[in-house]
């Protein structure tokens, strides 16, 4: 699932003959959450059930959002995008996948989470972090 860069991606659209032949070729279709959730849990090599665990999930409802049966809030998907180590650029997109808002650098919260996810922290190493500037933890 490497991305190419937007800009290599614009400049390619621009050049294209037909919108159709690009759409095509990059299989720009949107992806559901749950088809986002299961890929990187192939790329990645996880178990659902050790992402929902350390997601910190209620088991029953982790399954039904990697099943696309349940919407979850954005923490929530915070919490599983920390659960399988994902970058910034994964999140934002299982974010909006989710119909959630991307993580903005120049909101508070958001600029911590940020800065964890690039650390590589874990979720309660983020948590300790929100809590440490008196921001709303993710769980």
């Amino acid at each position: 699932m490497k991305e190419p860069l937007t800009e290599e991606l614009l400049e390619e659209l621009l050049a294209s003959p037909s919108p159709t032949k690009f759409v095509k070729k990059h299989h720009l279709a949107n992806q559901t959450l749950s088809e986002l959730l299961n890929a990187f849990l192939e790329e990645k090599g996880l178990a659902r059930a050790d992402v929902i665990r350390a997601a910190a999930l209620n088991e029953t409802f982790g399954y039904q959002i990697f099943m696309g049966q349940r919407n979850p809030s954005r923490n929530k998907v915070l919490q599983i995008a920390f659960a399988m180590r994902l970058n910034l650029r994964e999140t934002n997109r299982i974010l909006r996948a989710a119909g959630a808002s991307d993580l903005y650098c120049k909101n508070r919260r958001d600029a911590i989470i940020i800065f964890c996810l690039d650390k590589g922290y874990r979720l309660q190493k983020t948590n300790e972090e929100l809590y440490r500037f008196d921001e709303e933890t993710i769980c």
